[in-house]
């Protein structure tokens, strides 16, 4: 059984993922998680596995737009787990607006990195407004 992490060691391990989203800095996104963090996005998509996997994905993503984050509209901490409920807005580089919605369930580490994202979301609803 893992020690009891502190609400707020993992409500600030959080609110470093979704910034460094917002701020579109891969690097930043990437130090959130554990060396060996791993991101479901979405969950029934294989695992992102490493820092430098990690790394690669936001960039991949931030690519396509001038501009693209996600706001944690509700953050709910249990255990060493936090699950989000966040609004995604962005603009693509061809200049169309985007705005979808999920929920990130979120395992944080006793050294305050995530483990694990679990990303339950739609990308097609995303793709679609493209």
């Amino acid at each position: 059984m893992r020690d009891q992490i502190s609400p707020d060691k993992i409500s600030r391990a959080v609110r470093a993922y979704f910034l460094a989203i917002r701020a579109m800095d891969a690097e930043a996104f990437a130090n959130t998680f554990a060396e060996d963090g791993t991101t479901y996005d979405p969950v029934g998509a294989p695992g992102i596995t490493g820092r430098a996997a990690i790394r690669e994905f936001l960039s991949s993503i931030c690519k396509n737009f001038k501009s693209v984050g996600l706001t944690e509209d509700s953050i709910f901490v249990a255990g060493n787990s936090a699950a989000v409920k966040w609004t995604g807005k962005g603009t693509s580089a061809s200049g169309k607006e985007v705005r979808f919605e999920g929920i990130d369930v979120i395992e944080v580490n006793e050294d305050g990195k995530i483990e694990t994202v679990r990303a339950y979301w739609t990308p097609a609803e995303m793709i679609a407004q493209l």
